[in-house]
């Protein structure tokens, strides 16, 4: 077996496989993608090599072999099935000291071809004693921690320029953030972070990764928009691989793309992971459908913390109302959409810590909502509801197990519950 693993640049450098059948096509593929110039010897060939051929990916010799086959080549795969012509590429390319890879009879072979796992420029390969399966099952292990940032993937030799990546968080529950999420976090020299990223993820960080806070409250900002920009392209600028670690989604009211739009104009690479949108998510885990067939088809979303929409275009548009960082003026905005034709009957839901241990809902009408939510002492980070589904978090909500939902009942519509009950207790 195999003593001395290697890594080959391949690269028109000339392979030949001989053989034409499904073993050959996928040693065909792999070659043609990391480069090499590959010639087909075989009769005839299975679709997939016959592909490769007639998109010019490889040349085909239609006959059978020949020694003369192997003038010139760097490496042979055999693969045809048949014994005698398999030991007959094997003796000719020992003969001319080429390596060679015999398909089926890896103890006559001079070089294996291992399971391999790739993420970006990391590239793990596997041989297990012969046994192809259990090469491949400890592959399959290998990658799933590569995918996942679960081993140590940061760069130690510093780039001339690093990169910017921007990642979503989603609503707060780090279990929702997203396997490449993850694995830019692993590889990250920094992380600039907001407050309502999922903050346990940076436990997971090496100890000299640098955390840069730009968290923002109403009135209270760590860092201006202006500064996290800065901060981006200067590190990156230094050769760091930087993660602007987000709260929900970048591009969902994060400002993301005034960072990107940054990191462009100073020539720093950068790359947008997207993120579970916490306007989409902590409604659904309150039991919140944001779109229900036959309640509601659209769905809005609205910056509500410091922003003056037009509240008569809103009050007007069917379906669901979402609203972010709107808690502050929750009665200002209630008394906004009724003011402007919104019927006062109108189900609100605010879920607040939404994915979270903490996670408590509070379901009124636009009449009522701003008192109830006063009740019971309703705080950020909210998402409000506005619209028939809110309703539907009696129904459809957490019941028993997880996160607290403790609504107050509304009056039936659009083929909800039909009894009215009253508020629920605090």
């Amino acid at each position: 077996m195999p003593r001395h693993p290697l890594l080959l640049d391949l690269t028109g450098r000339r392979v030949v496989v001989v053989g034409g059948g499904p073993v050959a096509a996928r040693r065909t593929a792999r070659l043609v993608a990391d480069g090499a110039d590959v010639l087909v010897v075989a009769p005839r060939l299975c679709e997939d090599l016959a592909e490769l051929v007639a998109r010019d990916a490889v040349r085909w010799a239609p006959r059978e072999y020949l020694a003369t086959d192997l003038d010139g080549a760097w490496l042979v795969h055999t693969a045809t099935g048949e014994r005698d012509v398999d030991a007959a590429v094997a003796a000719d390319a020992d003969a001319l000291r080429v390596w060679c890879v015999h398909a089926g009879d890896g103890a006559r072979s001079t070089a294996w071809t291992p399971a391999v796992a790739r993420v970006d420029d990391v590239t793990v390969a596997v041989t297990a004693g012969g046994d192809p399966r259990r090469a491949t099952a400890v592959r399959d292990a290998v990658a799933l921690l590569l995918d996942t940032g679960a081993l140590p993937l940061r760069r130690h030799r510093r780039a001339a320029v690093g990169t910017v990546t921007l990642v979503g968080g989603g609503p707060g529950d780090p279990g929702l953030v997203t396997t490449r999420g993850r694995r830019a976090l692993a590889e990250a020299d920094v992380v600039v972070v907001d407050r309502l990223a999922p903050r346990t993820l940076l436990d997971e960080l090496d100890p000299d990764v640098e955390v840069v806070e730009a968290g923002k409250q109403p009135h209270a900002h760590t860092l201006t928009q202006e500064q996290i920009n800065e901060v981006l392209v200067e590190r990156a600028l230094r050769g760091l691989r930087v993660v602007r670690l987000k709260g929900g989604d970048p591009f969902v009211l994060g400002r993301g793309g005034e960072e990107v739009l940054a990191c462009l104009e100073a020539g720093v690479p950068v790359e947008v992971v997207p993120g579970v949108t916490s306007a989409i998510a902590v409604p659904g885990v309150a039991g919140i459908p944001v779109t229900q067939r036959g309640v509601s088809r659209q769905v809005t979303i609205l910056s509500a913390h410091d922003s003056a929409p037009d509240w008569s275009s809103l009050a007007a548009v069917e379906g669901t109302l979402v609203l972010l960082m709107g808690v502050g003026r929750l009665a200002e905005h209630a008394a906004a959409l009724v003011a402007h034709g919104k019927d006062p009957a109108t189900p609100v839901a605010v879920v607040e810590n939404g994915t979270l241990p903490g996670q408590r809902t509070t379901v009124a009408t636009l009449a009522t909502i701003a008192q109830r939510a006063a009740e019971r002492g309703v705080g950020n980070p909210a998402v409000v509801v506005v619209g028939e589904v809110a309703a539907l978090a009696d129904v459809l909500g957490p019941h028993g197990t997880g996160p607290a939902a403790e609504p107050a009942a509304t009056p039936a519509r659009a083929g909800t519950a039909a009894a009215e009950a009253p508020d629920a207790t605090p």
